[in-house]
């Protein structure tokens, strides 16, 4: 089994979604996380609570039961729910923390876009935050970034980085021909983005758990830093 199961009761199941492995797909005869979970709890319901894009690495929550479901969803939707993301980046950004908020639209061909602001009510966009904290710069090259999002857009933190001039390294969708050159020299293959941490409130005892990964893709090995 490729999902990697971090915790499992009757309420809810954390698992670790490698990179290139989608959440669930139609295509027939290709795995992904909820196949491969239904399979392991052999019957009964699994519900899908937030996702991550298929290139993408890292954790996420599925619900046992609707009732826990439902629980989740509210928790997301309020913020109680939050997640944390490691990303390595081409170029060093300009202040040790920011927060970038931004106008997004989703397009037909599957990308998302920046709109201006005055733009935005217009063209139907959402508006999309996200906070990051520089955690080590190699070499004026990359940069390793820690990142929380207030808001859970379609590829949200892949287009606002990119159009902050920061594109994640491996990223073909909304990288640049600087940030394409350095993922082929450091033989980055997949979006160096990964959901390190996720924090919620059990669904049914309101306990606070939090569970923590260590980024698998070999670019996150390049710093210093200890990411635990």
């Amino acid at each position: 089994m490729r999902a990697g199961i971090e915790y499992e009761d009757s309420h809810i199941i954390v698992a670790y979604k490698p990179a290139g492995f989608a959440v669930q797909t139609a295509k027939v005869g290709q795995p992904d996380m909820v196949s491969e979970l239904k399979n392991h709890i052999k019957s009964g319901y699994l519900g899908i609570v937030h996702r991550l894009d298929q290139p993408v690495e890292g954790l996420l929550v599925f619900a046992k039961t609707r009732e826990a479901a439902a629980a989740l969803t509210r928790q997301l939707g309020s913020g109680t729910l939050h997640k944390h993301y490691y990303a390595v980046v081409c170029g060093v950004p300009a202040t040790e923390r920011d927060e970038l908020s931004d106008y997004l639209i989703r397009c037909p061909d599957r990308r998302a876009e920046v709109v201006p602001a005055k733009q935005a009510q217009s063209q139907g966009a959402k508006q999309a935050v996200l906070r990051y904290r520089l955690l080590e710069a190699q070499n004026g090259v990359c940069s390793l970034l820690d990142i929380h999002i207030d808001t859970g857009r379609f590829h949200q933190i892949r287009v606002q980085l990119s159009h902050a001039g920061l594109p994640i390294l491996g990223d073909m969708k909304y990288g640049t021909e600087k940030s394409d050159q350095v993922s082929r020299e450091l033989s980055v293959s997949s979006v160096a983005l990964c959901a390190c941490e996720l924090a919620f409130l059990h669904p049914a005892s309101g306990e606070k758990l939090c569970f923590r990964t260590v980024p698998r893709g070999a670019v996150f090995e390049r710093f210093r830093v200890e990411l635990k």
